[in-house]
């Protein structure tokens, strides 16, 4: 299946990013990945429910990134396999500005 994840950071500021197709990663490592990168970006929680949702994580984990990250290949491609994994969509669109995720 075809992983692709689609970052809007602003007008004129897109990234279409694709994994390689292979071995999926699975669940549990996509959440610990997300988690390891939720922690060494110091991204802090969406809402203050003390539970931060997943789809949270990855657009605070996106929005830590930022460009110069997201424009890593090495980086993006187990982002792209970590957001696929975590959200079970082959196709994602994250939108920065607006903090939104959608599929």
């Amino acid at each position: 299946m075809r992983q692709q994840v689609i970052v809007y950071w602003g007008p004129g500021v897109d990234f279409n990013l694709h994994a390689d197709p292979g071995e999926p990663m699975a669940s549990d490592a996509a959440r610990a990945w997300l988690d390891a990168q939720f922690t060494a970006m110091e991204c802090e929680p969406l809402r203050a429910l003390g539970k931060v949702l997943m789809v949270d994580k990855i657009l605070r984990v996106t929005q830590a990134a930022g460009p110069d990250k997201l424009g890593d290949d090495k980086w993006a491609a187990e982002y792209v396999r970590a957001v696929h994994a975590a959200i079970g969509k082959p196709m994602v669109r994250v939108d920065v500005p607006a903090m939104t995720l959608t599929y």
